[in-house]
């Protein structure tokens, strides 16, 4: 596994592992300053793969102290060769049991990751914010689940009292890719699932809100939206503190200690 330096204390270290014969790679990112264990953040990426919007804003939020498993939902190879990944995506989002499964065995090696505590939220973007809600909606034992710019609409709702995990949803009001009868449908479902739901939407936000680099018009309906981002990530930051701290004595993830806490 290599490592490395992302920062002055955070490093990224390259994480192998697999859904049944499929060989995956992950990305695992820690801030080494922080001392003891921590509560484990589960960062599902977008359409593209693990890409360098993934591997930013794992950054992003392994500064705020937590473990971030940035996880491969698509496989080895497949990131860059376009038919493949659409085939996967579809894949994906046609089999809400492959997507939970696929999710699974990322956040099975999320608890084996050094220094996480047991309590684990799940942050996707784009279609990682469809995975993330996907496996929410599975009863999946989860503190939180954030989907931001997340596709909202899904073939298998969630059933009455089948959600476990607090969600928030952070989407940009001028979004076309979701429209606005699948935040309304959203909404429906979540209240009739009882769930504990929140819906933030940012006003003058298009889909992809968070991509800074995005260039503008190169992708119809998709640009960066400064206030978007930076309001998205404070309402984040909000939210996985107050999930954490109530979730305190919860561990519903194995407990991995770090090497030096072991020793």
């Amino acid at each position: 596994m290599e490592t490395e330096t992302i920062g002055v204390n955070a490093t990224a270290r390259d994480w192998p592992y697999r859904d049944l014969a499929t060989p995956l790679t992950g990305v695992l990112f820690r801030d080494e300053s922080v001392p003891g264990v921590r509560p484990g953040i589960l960062l599902v990426h977008g359409g593209a793969g693990l890409d360098e919007h993934a591997r930013e804003q794992a950054h992003r939020y392994a500064s705020l102290g937590y473990t971030v498993f940035a996880c491969d939902m698509l496989g080895d190879g497949v990131a860059g060769d376009r038919d493949r990944v659409i085939k996967c995506l579809t894949e994906l989002r046609d089999n809400p049991e492959f997507m939970v499964r696929r999710a699974q065995a990322a956040l099975a090696e999320l608890s084996r990751c050094p220094g996480t505590d047991g309590r684990v939220a799940a942050i996707g973007f784009c279609f990682g914010g469809l995975a993330v809600l996907t496996l929410a909606r599975s009863g999946e034992p989860l503190a939180g689940a954030v989907s931001i710019h997340g596709t909202l609409a899904t073939s298998s709702p969630a059933q009455p009292g089948q959600v476990r995990a607090r969600l928030l949803a952070c989407h940009g009001a001028e979004d076309p890719h979701v429209p606005l009868a699948d935040v309304t449908a959203f909404s429906e479902e979540m209240d009739r699932a009882g769930a504990d739901w929140q819906l933030i939407i940012y006003g003058g936000a298009m889909h992809g809100f968070t991509h800074a680099h995005a260039r503008p018009g190169a992708i119809p309906g998709v640009a960066y939206h400064q206030l978007g981002d930076n309001r998205s990530f404070a309402a984040t930051r909000g939210f996985l503190a107050e999930i954490f701290a109530d979730h305190a004595e919860s561990y519903p993830y194995p407990l991995t200690l770090s090497p030096a806490a072991a020793s």
